[in-house]
């Protein structure tokens, strides 16, 4: 894939873009996207010549990195054999893209439905459990994304939701646990579990279990901030579900294949859920996929009662073809291996170096190839960097920030005032420290503004 700049190229591609595409979330006036000229592995490069470091993974999901090989090429050989097919068909593809994620999901999960994307992958199991129990409600965390569809933005806890909450979708909010800003004013992680779980059954007490469907969770919380829950919480979450007949969905769309360093994060804490949401990882997003993992229980409730759901490209051949070769790639490559390896050995500890060096962070944390960095004006009192969902000159730190990254070649995820260190799951020793390095460069400029 050629990199020689080609500027003209590039300012034919962005007029292109300013002309006619209508960007998500943004105000189009407002905003310059880059024109991108190619990708590889950990890096993609601009027209001008210009190679970033993807600590993004673009939105977390090119788990496997940029045009791997083998998963381009059984695009390639599905699409001269069999483009698409309606869902309503057995198809040897789909059939085994589903096996493939069945035999890594936790328990029972052995059905999948398939979808375009996370956000269709939570409105199904949403409504796959309110089907199954019959009752309307479904809870889920203040810090949590899940979605840009009707339901999932409801479901959806950051400031995203606002814009569009009809705030009579059924959808009740709760605290989930944060040790680092803990609503619980707990000294510890088994204050602050205890408390959360208090907390919870107090909200199920006070709206009804007979009116749950089901507590929608993010094993670990992504864009929210990479809160990985302390030991205990996700049991006593399960253990809850149990005791009222409410159905558990944990939202793995970005947690998933590999991200933490294991399969599915619900691996790390033993936990199994009766609905496990997919996508990002599951094909890195190289052709639009997710899914819902369906345990015995609920697939049974649809045995001869027809499920009242579908969707034109649902297991889409293409899509189901990409997820094999990433799947079987990924086992074979041992990208798991890697993630785990690369976040014990290389982030984690040079991501708490920086910390201490650094006055405007406030807290390191993750697992695996999932690591965030709290930014904070005062590490004594943990005032973030930025207030809470700040736009304009009071998100002008985080620009600087954001800003020096891209000048030392790295491309960050940064989200209010926190950067997110997710590079691929491929990604190597070298080239992670090669990160760690431009976020040293970039964090002096965050310390300008720390007191």
């Amino acid at each position: 894939m050629s990199t020689q700049p080609d500027p003209a190229r590039g300012a034919a591609v962005k007029a292109a873009d300013r002309a006619h595409v209508f960007h998500s979330w943004s105000a189009q006036g407002l905003i310059d996207p880059l024109a991108v000229a190619g990708a590889e592995g950990s890096y993609f490069w601009d027209y001008d010549g210009n190679r970033y470091l993807d600590f993004s993974s673009q939105l977390v999901n090119t788990n496997i990195g940029h045009q791997h090989p083998k998963v381009v090429a059984a695009i390639q050989e599905q699409a001269a054999r069999l483009c698409t097919i309606a869902p309503g068909f057995a198809v040897d593809v789909r059939s085994e893209a589903a096996r493939l994620v069945a035999e890594r999901t936790p328990g029972d999960l052995d059905k999948i439905f398939f979808t375009n994307g996370g956000a269709e992958a939570v409105e199904n199991a949403v409504r796959m459990a309110r089907l199954h129990t019959g009752r309307p409600k479904v809870l889920s965390a203040y810090r949590s994304y899940h979605g840009a569809t009707a339901a999932a933005i409801n479901l959806t806890g950051d400031p995203r939701r606002w814009a569009s909450d009809t705030g009579s979708a059924g959808v009740i909010h709760f605290w989930a646990p944060f040790l680092y800003r803990s609503p619980f004013h707990a000294e510890s992680e088994e204050q602050e579990c205890e408390r959360a779980l208090r907390h919870l059954e107090d909200t199920i007490a006070f709206e009804g279990p007979a009116t749950i469907a089901a507590i929608l969770l993010e094993t670990v919380p992504g864009t929210a901030g990479i809160m990985v829950p302390p030991p205990g919480y996700l049991p006593g979450v399960r253990a809850l579900c149990d005791r009222y007949g409410i159905v558990l969905v944990l939202d793995e769309v970005m947690a998933g294949f590999g991200r933490t360093g294991r399969w599915f994060a619900a691996d790390h804490f033993g936990v199994t859920p009766d609905l496990l949401t997919f996508a990002k990882g599951v094909n890195s997003g190289y052709v639009p996929l997710g899914g819902v993992a369906i345990s015995a229980e609920i697939a049974a409730t649809f045995e001869t009662r027809p499920y009242p759901g579908g969707l034109t490209y649902s297991g889409h051949p293409l899509a189901c073809a990409s997820a094999v070769a990433t799947i079987d790639a990924m086992a074979e490559e041992g990208t798991v291996e890697n993630a785990a390896r690369i976040g014990e050995d290389v982030l984690g500890p040079g991501l708490r170096e920086l910390a201490e060096r650094h006055p405007s962070v406030g807290e390191v944390r993750g697992l695996g190839a999932f690591w965030a960095v709290e930014l904070v004006r005062d590490r004594a009192t943990r005032e973030p960097l930025v207030p809470y969902a700040a736009t304009g000159e009071a998100n002008a730190p985080m620009a600087a920030f954001t800003a020096a990254c891209k000048a030392a070649g790295l491309w960050p995820f940064v989200n209010m005032n926190r950067t997110h260190a997710v590079p691929p799951c491929t990604v190597t020793a070298s080239e992670a420290k090669e990160g760690l390095a431009a976020l040293d460069e970039a964090l002096t400029v965050a310390d300008r503004y720390t007191v």
